[in-house]
């Protein structure tokens, strides 16, 4: 089994950025979903709500962040250094708040120009618990990026390769890995193997990661990467198939045991010794 993909989110909800390499710390991969679009409310805005988010490109180096669309003019945006922080949620049902510095009127004027309602946009200097412990039957950890839930969430190609072949049967058309979202994507193990590895520690390369539980999908994954379309697949196929306790379930969770650098065609698999 190796590592066959690597790929980060800099401002929460927004496209992708493709790895080679790709360093790995206490909340995540260097550089993933550190910033995040807020509302009034200083709720996130994610591609659940706001499906134009597919098209910002949002791309970080030195301290700065650039962000690009379509028809907008370019934005470079310096992290913040000082500032009074503010409380956000990644989700209005959170009952964790966590501390963002603010990036300024400029930022905050971009991106709701490109949104076309209110924003802002805020910056997580330090990683923090935004789910409750306990709240989960695998523990988040203390220390999590703007993602979702776990700093890091695995996916597994011959499970995409599965789920085409019954979208495939249904006569609906294959999903790429995009639609998943994934930071990690690993090759070599048979469908579904990673339903086996929850609990239980991984290794990619010299990295060790915990393997905090499966993920269950929304209605992101609905939506085409490229256009922001939504359609019905491939949650009603994984509805059918992949329903446990009504989730609905494709990729892993995953929250890292130490810090390090992984690079694509790294070996995977159980840590040794320990499965």
């Amino acid at each position: 089994m190796r590592l066959s993909a690597i790929h980060s989110y800099p401002v929460k909800g927004c496209r992708r950025l493709d790895h080679d390499v790709a360093d790995v710390e206490p909340w995540g991969l260097a550089g993933d979903r550190r910033w995040m679009i807020v509302d009034a409310n200083g709720v996130g805005v994610t591609q659940r709500e706001n499906t134009r988010l597919v098209a910002l490109r949002a791309t970080p180096h030195g301290g700065v962040l650039l962000l690009r669309a379509e028809g907008h003019a370019d934005l470079a945006v310096p992290e913040p250094t000082g500032g009074e922080p503010i409380e956000v949620r990644t989700f209005r049902s959170r009952k964790l708040p966590v501390p963002a510095l603010p990036a300024g009127p400029a930022a905050d004027a971009w991106v709701s120009g490109f949104l076309g309602r209110a924003a802002r946009l805020v910056w997580l200097a330090r990683p923090a618990r935004h789910i409750a412990a306990g709240d989960r039957e695998h523990d988040t950890g203390d220390r999590v990026s703007f993602a979702d839930a776990y700093p890091l969430l695995l996916a597994s190609v011959a499970s995409l390769d599965a789920l085409n072949g019954w979208l495939a049967e249904a006569g609906e058309a294959p999903v790429p890995m995009a639609r998943f979202r994934p930071n990690v994507v690993v090759e070599g193990a048979p469908s579904w193997a990673e339903d086996g590895w929850v609990g239980r520690p991984l290794r990619i390369g010299g990295v060790r990661f915990r393997a905090a539980g499966p993920c269950d999908r929304c209605v992101v994954t609905t939506t085409d990467q490229e256009t922001g379309v939504r359609a019905k697949e491939p949650l009603r196929t994984l509805g059918r198939y992949r329903n446990v306790r009504q989730k609905l379930l494709f990729g892993l969770h995953l929250v890292p045991e130490e810090t390090g650098r992984i690079t694509v065609g790294d070996p995977f698999g159980p840590d040794s010794g320990d499965w």
